[in-house]
């Protein structure tokens, strides 16, 4: 049995959920988003909580309930208050700035690279090296991080690039410290 699929959604009085069918809405200050369940799983409301149930014990239902319960409780806290990811640019000379809606990042290159504004996101900028990704949909949120981050990889030598706040990043001794630490 799914443990996590067992668990009952509470649902704030703040945020409004709908069902239909096989579609639940969920509705609040902060946007509306849709998921649409498989056909085997629904989506029961009781009181202020939501229970996602399967029917039939096959292993692909069993498989996906915890999953669609999940994405079903993302969304119930996305709706109330938005997911955000935090990216750090580290570099000499390197920098981020909002221009319009657009993030514009100088890193490296003989140009500047601009992101352009995604649906449903929202950019932020603090300082001159943190980008903050906010949205209601932590899936979009996620996706959207991760193609910045790869505008410019960390370096693996230096580390420099674009980087989640907070990443460890391993750092390759260079030449000259190989040498050094090798028995003669």
């Amino acid at each position: 049995m799914s443990k996590i699929g067992q668990k009952h959604i509470e649902v704030p009085s703040a945020v409004n959920v709908s069902i239909n069918q096989k579609n639940v809405i969920v509705k609040g200050l902060e946007g509306e988003l849709t998921i649409v369940l498989p056909d085997k799983l629904e989506a029961i409301r009781q009181e202020n909580n939501l229970i996602i149930k399967r029917d039939g014990e096959d292993k692909k239902t069993k498989s996906i309930h915890g999953l669609y319960r999940q994405l079903v409780s993302n969304a119930v806290t996305g709706v109330q208050k938005l997911w955000e990811k935090r990216l750090k640019v580290v570099g000499t000379g390197f920098s981020v700035k909002l221009d319009k809606e657009d993030l514009v990042f100088k890193v490296g290159y003989s140009h500047l690279v601009v992101y352009k504004k995604v649906p449903g996101i929202k950019f932020k900028v603090e300082g001159n090296n943190i980008a903050v990704v906010l949205g209601s949909d932590k899936q979009l949120v996620g996706e959207v991080a991760y193609q910045i981050k790869i505008l410019k990889k960390p370096d693996v030598y230096k580390g420099k690039g674009i980087q989640y706040e907070g990443e460890k990043l391993r750092i390759k001794p260079g030449k000259k410290a190989k040498a050094a630490g090798a028995p003669a």
